[in-house]
């Protein structure tokens, strides 16, 4: 019994510094730093040194949850000491409060490239995705490359977006820049590792553009259009003026889509992603005139010849018009067609030659709509059938057409300043 009492003792005494192996592995216990996101209450007292003030805390400065002692300025020496304390809890008020998470402390280009590409851009649109990563690369990553999350506060953001339009940076471009840093601190946010998205409230620069209309066609212009283009490149302008679908839309049509005085919109394609259309209330069927059909439905009778060297080859337009068949095929292969090489091999070109240098897909949109207003449809009629989710869109188009009672009454005006003084009388009695 001693003998063994004896050995226990020894093998606990030998055992004393030995730390079990998982102590000394901080991966283990560093699996998922959000577990590591334990808040520590800090109240630390301000020191005088020097000429200031100074507040010692500690920071979070990496993903693994490693805390690093900071020194942070507080007032001047010649304070009193009950105000500097003042200024000290406000700045440990957001520490101790949880308002600063263990995950902001994570380097922005290390957050993009290992979460938000991985996770997030591929639930985007591929147009979305591949706009945001050429913004990524060529204004944001330069910028914040070494920037914590925590470190882009809302005065940090509001100075980079207010110093972008002097560096001569468009405002279409600055739009395009601030919608990819709000995806990213969105994503940021709902993965914990901000608590808020520092870009809520920022105040975008002005624009200082001119604000000209919308760039339209008038029936005649359309009419010379359609006669110069090839097909199928004329019925999709056709059908793209008078029925105002997008071109996503346009493209992604399929023939069960096409009934007897109407179309319905289920899908849209724009260069290699299928997906569902803009919003909830693009997702219609619109009523069209009957021309429209039967210029659709012509498509199944035409072939066109395409010259290949010093061969004549000719294809269908229509390879297959089943149900689930696209209206618009490839003149070659039958597959969707690409909407930017339509537009700048074949539409553009025929366009510039008639004088319309500024036509492109939206130039047509709108044109239906205008066409609907000068027609003199009603608001409601004019959003239902371009299936503009707010009336505010549609309205856009309604304050670029002057009205023809705005018109009539501006005639009257002009009667009035030419008439002669002694004739003002039973003119303003009318």
């Amino acid at each position: 019994m001693i003998r063994e009492a004896v050995n226990s003792i020894s093998d606990a005494l030998e055992n004393r510094d030995r730390v079990p192996a998982e102590a000394n592995n901080p991966a283990s216990h560093r699996k998922d730093y959000e577990q590591m996101a334990r808040r520590r209450f800090q109240d630390p007292k301000p020191e005088r040194a020097g000429n200031f003030w100074w507040l010692r805390i500690y920071e979070e400065v990496g993903s693994a949850g490693t805390r690093k002692r900071k020194r942070i300025k507080l007032a001047p020496a010649s304070m009193p000491e009950r105000e500097v304390r003042k200024i000290a809890t406000e700045i440990l008020r957001p520490v101790n409060q949880g308002l600063i998470t263990v995950g902001s402390a994570v380097n922005f280009a290390e957050y993009v490239s290992s979460t938000y590409i991985p996770t997030e851009l591929p639930l985007l649109a591929t147009t979305t995705a591949n706009s945001y990563q050429g913004i990524i690369a060529k204004y944001l990553e330069p910028r914040f490359n070494g920037a914590c999350l925590r470190e882009l506060t809302p005065l940090t953001l509001q100075r980079y977006f207010s110093g972008l339009t002097r560096e001569g940076i468009e405002h279409p471009s600055i739009l395009k820049i601030r919608d990819a840093l709000s995806s990213i601190l969105r994503s940021a946010v709902r993965y914990g590792f901000l608590v808020q998205n520092p870009l809520d409230g920022l105040q975008m620069p002005p624009d200082k553009r001119p604000r000209g209309p919308k760039p339209t066609i008038t029936p005649d212009q359309f009419h010379n259009l359609v006669e110069f283009l090839a097909e199928p490149y004329a019925t999709m302008t056709y059908v793209a003026v008078w029925t105002g679908l997008r071109v996503s839309e346009l493209i992604g049509l399929k023939w069960r889509c096409i009934h007897e005085d109407s179309i319905t919109i289920e899908e849209r394609y724009t260069r290699g992603d299928w997906s569902v259309p803009k919003t909830q209330a693009s997702a219609a069927t619109i009523g069209v005139s009957p021309e429209v059909i039967t210029r659709l439905l012509r498509l199944k009778t035409l072939t066109v010849e395409i010259r290949a060297g010093r061969a004549i080859r000719k294809y269908k337009l229509v390879k297959s018009d089943d149900p689930d068949a696209l209206v618009f095929q490839s003149v070659k292969d039958g597959k969707p067609m690409n909407d930017q090489n339509v537009l700048k091999r074949h539409i553009q070109p025929a366009a510039r030659s008639l004088g319309l240098p500024f036509l492109n897909w939206r130039c047509l949109r709108t044109s239906h709509a205008t066409w609907l207003v000068q027609a003199g449809a009603d608001p409601k009629s004019v959003q239902g059938q371009m299936r503009h989710s707010r009336i505010a869109t549609t309205m856009d188009i309604y304050a670029q057409i002057v009205p023809v009672a705005q018109r009539r009454a501006l005639e009257k005006l002009s009667q009035f300043a030419k008439k002669p003084v002694a004739n003002l009388v039973p003119l303003l009695s009318q």
